[in-house]
């Protein structure tokens, strides 16, 4: 008899003790509270409330249960712990998931659910947690539509240009605090799309671009590999990548908070670890700089490709690689760049395609040879199987050269690079070449003086114009030679470069009498080629305003393109906008000159002068600030002329700088007046709040610049904007209104944005302005506060392809 009531009330423990703490479900009448679990029904996965090395902080989280220590894959408050004993997850009367401190706070929240009769929260088998409706069985949310750190089978990252939704995994801050950290693991929207590990700003780690069944930079995914990946693209601007392997016990992928993406499975015992990277030092990104390929060596080495050297020797020498390599002979883009005698491919195996590719539609390798070889700014193509011909027009970074695996990548060089016999006779015929062309060319330089002498001042009386110009086209120029702009610059001394950008680089330099001037270098590996400096030359001789740089002259020799600039003693605007110190010194009046400024600077590209200019990279870093903090738009290499009536344009070689590209320009190549004002508005949104548009976030849901103008505009009238440091200088009014117009200038649809006259006079008066509608890069997630989002791209430099990253 007794033994028997041992065993009753035994029974009744285990039972009081399961209806304790482990829960089917939760729904309005039965919250979760803290020491109770759900667990799925396969007994893969349990839910509930833990707590991160003994400390008083509480987190909702996902676990695999049984395993020891415990490995979280999902952490619904991961900025937010409670510390109430209290606290609860439960659902609303609405239908809505909340998490409860003990005074019946809302510390965590789904958002709106619009729920028919109420809902209900489960954990699946798959360990996916959802909210579904009561009455229609409808999912409501879930929570592998927003991962923390961990990927599980038939879950999904993926990315949306259209609407801006962005799904991606974020690293814990460290291994006991799962709030947000440094590194990011996402898919990119370039075709095909790669696998990228994010640390801040800076590209990490690749995967190297897709090809239907495996990631090329990745040499263990070889032919043999069986993927356990499913990766999708469409034409509408939309991608994802789904994780599908469940052939093995608790698999799964995790952003690490020291920036590792592991891949792992159970044993039953132990942890087996599949793939992780970075590990080798080949891995991390860039390591060896533009034009270098980091050999998968021991130890590990950079080199330069064939044809190109170290940019600066003594550090690379010293082991610091991440300057590169330049080219030893120029490609000779001036010519017919199909001749088998000025150019030729050299071809490296085993190689991780390099980043910045671009796609093809060539449909076998031959033809994708052919395609490069007609395009002068083609560096290198590669023809994959599984993915077809990719080429590149920019500088080749990330390369690495594995023992076994990878792909065959041909990089175009001077023929002169190759050696042999052909070498001698290249080098004879340019002596031969070049004797012939110093006597002609010395007959035409004096003759070339005689003519414009009266146009050359005191300093450049001597200097010698290129034949590609004539004094017909560009009679306000001043023509230099090289020594004279090397004197000036002493020799492109590091100590006086100004700054860096995809053409080249930028030198300050001073002329014998004194006058300081900015040179402009074009790069020979650069993006942009003859067309876009030609293009410049003819543009800022014919334009002259005061919120517009002045050009003095340019410099033709050789291979050298040099432009020469009036110097700007308070360089661009980005230095001090973004800088913490030096901020202060643009207080709100300065600020709002400025807007104004570039505002008029652009009516007269667009309406005052006699050529109607679209300047298609309007940016922070392209705006320059004078002695008394005057702004002037530069950098006209990209900008584009039209014609008479016509307003409007379209290209297939889409060029600027993501994050203030129009939607319409973005996506299918047309360009306007109003693609400049769009890029405008991102301006001004920045010059108002101090930050970047490719690195604000704001709050734990990372509200992105134009989310959060949006948000504040529609709350406080917009102020909120305004950069903290300057508060104290402005009106308010002003600032709203500022903020308004920027809004106006990022709407979706062009016709709702002002053109450049409506926009200078919503600046210079206080008319009644129109309410800006949602922009359509910012999306409303589910949060109970409506909080927005925007895409935001990672790549601040000027792309030739919106398909970059």
């Amino acid at each position: 008899m007794r033994n028997k009531r041992i065993l009753f009330f035994a029974c009744l423990l285990f039972i009081t003790t399961f209806l304790s703490f482990s829960y089917a479900g939760i729904t309005t009448e039965s919250p979760l509270s803290i020491g109770q679990t759900l667990i799925s029904s396969n007994g893969v996965y349990e839910l509930g409330f833990f707590s991160s090395n003994n400390s008083q902080n509480q987190y909702v989280g996902i676990w695999f249960k049984g395993i020891d220590p415990p490995v979280v894959v999902w952490v619904a408050n991961r900025g937010k712990p409670v510390t109430d004993s209290m606290a609860n997850l439960a659902i609303s009367s609405n239908g809505s998931l909340l998490l409860l401190d003990g005074k019946h706070g809302i510390v965590w929240s789904i958002g709106e659910t619009f729920a028919s009769n109420g809902s209900r929260a489960e954990l699946l088998d798959t360990g996916n947690f959802i909210v579904i409706d009561n009455v229609s069985g409808r999912t409501l949310w879930q929570s592998f539509d927003n991962p923390s750190d961990t990927m599980l089978p038939l879950s999904t990252l993926m990315y949306n240009l259209a609407t801006g939704e962005k799904r991606v995994l974020t690293s814990w801050k460290s291994n006991t605090d799962p709030s947000l950290g440094d590194f990011v693991a996402q898919i990119t929207p370039q075709v095909p799309s790669q696998a990228l590990t994010m640390k801040g700003l800076a590209p990490y780690w690749r995967s190297g671009p897709w090809a239907k069944t495996r990631f090329t930079g990745i040499p263990v995914m070889d032919e043999t590999y069986t993927s356990p990946f499913s990766l999708q693209q469409d034409s509408n601007g939309s991608g994802s990548v789904s994780y599908l392997n469940r052939n093995f016990k608790l698999p799964h992928i995790k952003i690490t908070s020291e920036g590792l993406l592991k891949i792992s499975r159970h044993n039953g015992t132990d942890w087996e670890l599949n793939f992780v990277a970075p590990v080798h030092s080949c891995d991390y990104y860039g390591v060896c700089g533009p034009f270098g390929l980091c050999v998968m060596s021991v130890p590990p080495k950079c080199k330069c490709f064939k044809g190109f050297i170290p940019q600066y020797i003594e550090e690379w020498n010293r082991g610091n690689w991440t300057g590169g390599c330049v080219r030893r002979t120029a490609l000779d883009c001036l010519r017919d760049s199909t001749s088998k005698d000025v150019n030729i491919f050299h071809t490296i195996s085993n190689v991780k395609p390099p980043d910045f590719y671009e796609f093809s539609s060539s449909v076998d390798a031959d033809e994708c040879e052919q395609s490069c070889l007609h395009n002068c700014s083609c560096l290198a193509f590669a023809y994959i199987h599984g993915i077809g011909c990719l080429v590149w027009s920019q500088d080749l970074l990330d390369a690495v050269q594995f023992s076994t695996g990878g792909e065959l990548l041909s990089i175009r060089l001077a023929r002169s690079e190759m050696g042999g016999n052909e070498r001698k006779k290249t080098i004879t015929a340019s002596i031969v070449s070049l004797s012939l062309f110093v006597i002609l060319g010395s007959a035409a330089v004096g003759f070339w003086r005689y003519r414009v002498k009266h146009n050359v001042s005191a300093n450049t009386s001597n200097d010698a114009c290129s034949s590609d110009l004539t004094p017909q086209d560009f009679s306000s120029l001043c023509f230099f030679k090289m020594n004279t702009i090397e004197t000036a610059t002493n020799s492109f001394c590091l100590s006086n470069k100004l700054g860096q950008g995809g053409f080249g680089s930028v030198y300050k330099g001073k002329l014998q009498d004194g006058k300081e001037i900015a040179v402009k270098r074009l790069s020979s590996s650069s993006g942009q080629g003859k067309e876009e400096f030609m293009n410049e030359i003819v543009l800022i001789s014919k334009l002259q305003h005061r919120n517009l740089v002045r050009i003095l002259g340019c410099c033709i020799e050789g291979e050298e393109r040099l432009l020469i600039y009036e110097f700007m003693v308070n360089k661009s605007l980005d230095t001090f906008l973004f800088d913490s110190r030096k901020r202060l010194e643009l207080d709100w009046p300065k600020r709002f000159n400025i807007i104004q400024g570039i505002a008029r600077g652009l009516l007269y590209l667009h309406r005052d002068s006699r050529l109607r200019v679209i300047h298609r990279d309007l940016k922070v870093s392209n705006i320059l600030l004078d002695e008394e903090m005057n702004p002037k738009i530069s950098d006209f290499g990209l900008a584009r002329m039209f014609q008479g009536t016509q307003y409007q344009d379209n290209t297939r070689r889409v060029v600027g700088t993501l994050g203030y590209m129009a939607p319409e320009y973005a996506w299918t190549g047309a360009f306007s007046e109003k693609s400049d004002v769009y890029s405008f508005g991102v301006l001004l949104l920045e010059i108002i709040s101090g930050e970047k548009i490719l690195r604000f976030s704001y709050g734990l849901e990372g509200k992105t610049l134009l989310a959060y103008a949006w948000e504040s505009w529609c709350e406080s009238g917009g102020v909120d904007v305004l950069d903290k440091y300057v508060a104290e200088s402005c009106q308010p009014s002003e600032v709203g209104r500022c903020v308004q117009i920027g809004l106006l200038c990022v709407q979706h649809q062009p016709a709702d944005r002002p053109n450049t006259v409506e926009l200078l006079s919503m600046l210079t008066t206080t008319s009644d302005l129109p309410s800006p509608k949602q922009p359509t890069f910012v999306v409303h997630t589910r949060d109970a506060e409506s909080q927005s989002k925007v895409l935001i791209t990672i790549n601040e430099m000027t792309q030739s392809e919106i398909l970059g990253r």
